[in-house]
């Protein structure tokens, strides 16, 4: 599995945002705050621009906000948003993926790793994030747990 730079700086500049989102912060800013080298995330903050995560003004009062309430935008919007597909098998989506023979419920393994990413993903606001670090009293995410063919194949150990 792999979180990318550009999902991981995304959803630290959105942090910064919804924590203070009364005023602009110019990526300077954010990137100082944060060490996140600026040009990356000049990049990475004009594709959450594109996708509506966040609005800008220019000028000496400008910078970005957040383009929708903190508590609407989840990790999942923001991973989206920057990386496209959530997880890929060597650059492609793993809808159409399938394979003969043993290997045939591979692919079924994949997608669930996939939908149990989302679920936790779609699971976590900015707006938790802020306010729990994003767990619950017992420490998990807020996301919805579920037992799947991967949590199966992990118990069965080595053969």
């Amino acid at each position: 599995m792999h979180i990318s730079a550009k999902a991981d700086y995304a959803m630290r500049a959105l942090l910064e945002l919804a924590r203070e989102p009364s005023r602009p912060l110019t990526c300077e800013a954010i990137a100082s705050s944060q060490e996140i080298p600026f040009r990356f995330l000049k990049s990475v903050v004009g594709e959450l621009r594109r996708a509506g995560l966040v609005r800008s003004q220019r000028g000496c009062e400008g910078g970005y906000w957040l383009g929708r309430p903190a508590e609407d935008i989840t990790l999942l919007d923001v991973t989206r948003a920057v990386d496209g597909e959530l997880i890929t098998l060597r650059g492609e989506p793993l809808a159409g993926l399938d394979y003969p023979g043993p290997a045939t419920g591979l692919p079924h393994v994949w997608r669930e790793v996939e939908a149990g990413a989302a679920a936790v993903l779609g699971g976590v606001t900015l707006t938790s994030l802020l306010t729990t670090g994003g767990t619950t009293a017992t420490g998990a995410t807020g996301a919805t747990r579920t037992v799947g063919a991967t949590e199966r194949l992990a118990g069965r150990g080595a053969a």
